[in-house]
């Protein structure tokens, strides 16, 4: 990522502004030659909350690795273990004529084969509600940032999920509260998404969830007051259109979330889930920016909630940290609606 600023209105040289916090990170895996023979046939995919921005090859990188390795050579001294950092094909906001740029609330997906796959979340409504009610919050992420506990995980890797809950337990002196909010999207019918998408957005969507909760069962048990509380979607309970994949693992989300509030009631912990209606996010804002008639698109959008507007992060978050809180003792089992009444209500068309 870059900072616009830096690039834009201060009239900087494109290399700076690429490594503020969040902006640069590495991994999941480094790798050596043995395991990728041939670093010009990489396949290089970007996606933000679930729309392909970026799909490229190394073979197109105007420069060759040796190439990059011998001009560098001339100027600096370059070890084993040394990083160099050639940036990414065309620009996933500037380069486009709508110039999406990234917004607090984003999920940031890349792919790079043979590599893995890496995702992050830009800011956390939750939390910071969390926060201001008093409780110490830990937040697992890939790339974590300073304004929380913020350790680095990633949900589709069972020791890496473990490692962090493990430290999240000891820094915070236990576990009370567990927030599943981790999650990626698609965009299409059935017939559009190809058979890895669907594994890698269930490995997010729905194992992650199981890594994580059954990482914090332990220190969950032994709480007064513990809960645990899943981000599903109205796409659970409602068919959307274009949304095969993402429903998918939000209806297993929705049973998931059943399950265990069966199997742990007895252990004293409640499970609950949020099933948020068309939220006023980035996401949303995406999509609206791809439609031939954004205002429309978005009018639409809103018709269609019986309150006439969209759902607030900040109305998901507060729905959350209910559920989490022990005003909500006697609430197990149950997925919490908030959604503008697009679930329940058959309300006549306004005139």
């Amino acid at each position: 990522m870059s900072e616009r600023a830096f690039q834009l209105e201060l009239s900087s040289q494109w290399d700076l502004g690429k490594s503020c916090e969040t902006f640069n990170p590495l991994g999941p895996w480094l790798v050596t030659t043995e395991e990728v023979p041939d670093p010009h046939a990489l396949g290089l995919r970007l996606r933000v909350n679930g729309v392909k921005r970026q799909d490229g090859c190394t073979a197109n990188m105007i420069f060759d690795v040796s190439y990059l390795v011998w001009y560098l050579s001339q100027y600096m001294v370059l070890e084993p273990g040394d990083l160099i950092n050639t940036g990414t094909p065309a620009g996933v906001a500037l380069g486009l004529a709508e110039q999406p740029y990234l917004r607090p609330g984003d999920h940031v997906e890349l792919e790079i084969d043979q590599l893995g796959r890496a995702y992050q979340h830009i800011v956390a409504a939750t939390a910071r509600l969390l926060t201001e009610r008093g409780a110490r919050v830990a937040v697992l992420d890939l790339a974590p940032g300073e304004e929380f506990l913020g350790l680095r995980a990633d949900v589709t890797d069972d020791a890496s999920v473990r490692s962090a809950i493990e430290t999240a337990a000891t820094r915070l002196g236990g576990i009370d509260v567990l927030v599943n909010n981790a999650g990626i999207g698609a965009v299409g019918t059935v017939a559009d998404n190809p058979d890895q998408q669907w594994r890698d957005v269930f490995d997010v969507n729905v194992l992650g969830i199981v890594r994580v909760s059954r990482a914090a069962l332990p220190y969950l048990r032994r709480s007064a007051s513990a809960a645990i509380v899943n981000t599903c979607s109205i796409a659970a309970t409602a068919g959307l259109p274009q949304r095969a994949l993402y429903s998918a693992t939000k209806g297993a989300v929705l049973s998931l979330t059943l399950a265990m509030a069966a199997d742990h009631i007895a252990e004293g912990v409640r499970v609950n889930c949020v099933n948020p209606g068309t939220a006023d996010t980035p996401w949303i804002g995406r999509l609206l920016d791809q439609a031939s008639d954004p205002a429309a698109e978005r009018a639409a959008l809103e018709a269609r909630q019986p309150m006439g507007r969209m759902v607030s992060a900040v109305e998901v978050a507060a729905g959350i940290v209910y559920l989490a809180s022990p005003a909500a003792g006697s609430v197990t089992g149950t997925a919490l609606a908030i959604d503008g009444g697009m679930a329940g209500l058959r309300l006549r068309p306004r005139s």
